[in-house]
């Protein structure tokens, strides 16, 4: 069955490279691959959603500038729509410069968040919630992510977070959400473990918690049932992008399956991709 889902954040043009070590201070390297394509958390959720067979659509800012076409080049190659929330901005998008070894899957990132590209609730599309089954919110754009949320939960719409780390205003968005999936660079205010990671996410009446660790078990908690589920082992190439394709493949399964279930074929789907170099070639 085909869904509709819509995803709101951070939208980039990244560059990677595949090197066989880290360039020390002053020193060149010359990169043994390399590739272009659309990123950011919500972004790569959508094309992970598309390609599970549903309908994406992807909510941020990109702005009319040239190199913006790459961006919207990329995401007609992988079915997502795009809505615009700044069309007149001529500023360049964010672009994230990416070293990726492929002999351990480690990547160093350089990039910009959305602060300097906050889109206002007054520009969002009319009916922008017509026949949406759920929502991904990754943080980078708190005032339309705290709107959205809401009429969410008013619509009966589920929600979920993207939590790879805590961002000022987050705090307005989260009595809104139904599944909290975070990174292990994730920590509230005043939060210093899981348990209070835990405890912050459930006082705000979010039922469902997981907390991922990159090849370390998965961390959760639900209403009747809490846990590990383990990752299986993998060669891993390219770890870029893991945590946004997990969340992606989870608004895939959580609309057909449990929430341990969800989980842990979400896991299955991350860790595919972190077998060949970039955030698209698993997927050929």
């Amino acid at each position: 069955m085909t869904h509709n889902g819509l995803f709101v954040g951070l939208v980039t043009l990244d560059f990677l490279y595949g090197v066989s070590e880290y360039p020390a201070k002053n020193q060149k390297v010359v990169a043994s691959d390399y590739t272009v394509a659309a990123g950011g958390p919500a972004t790569n959720a959508a094309v992970t959603f598309s390609y599970l067979q549903n309908q994406a659509k992807l909510l941020g800012v990109v702005g009319h500038h040239p190199v913006t076409e790459l961006i919207r080049a990329d995401l007609t190659q992988q079915n997502v729509i795009l809505t615009d929330l700044d069309p007149t901005r001529l500023e360049p998008p964010a672009v994230s410069s990416i070293l990726v070894t492929p002999k351990t899957g480690d990547r160093t990132v350089v990039s910009i968040n959305a602060v300097k590209s906050q889109a206002s609730v007054e520009s969002l599309p009319e009916n922008c919630l017509d026949g949406v089954d759920i929502i991904l919110i990754d943080g980078h754009q708190i005032p339309i992510s705290q709107h959205l949320a809401k009429l969410a939960r008013e619509q009966e719409i589920t929600v979920v977070l993207d939590g790879g780390s805590w961002k000022p205003g987050l705090e307005t968005v989260l009595p809104y959400i139904d599944y909290a999936i975070c990174s292990a660079n994730f920590y509230p205010p005043h939060c210093q473990n899981q348990a209070d990671i835990f405890a912050y996410l459930y006082d705000m009446d979010i039922l469902y918690i997981a907390r991922t660790q990159g090849d370390r078990p998965i961390q959760y908690r639900s209403p009747n049932r809490e846990g590990e589920i383990s990752i299986p082992p993998i060669n891993a190439v390219d770890t870029l992008g893991a945590g946004d394709v997990f969340h992606g493949a989870f608004c895939h399964f959580i609309l057909q399956s449990s929430f341990v279930n969800a989980l842990t074929a979400a896991a299955e789907i991350a860790g595919r991709s972190c077998q060949s170099f970039g955030t698209r070639q698993w997927m050929q």
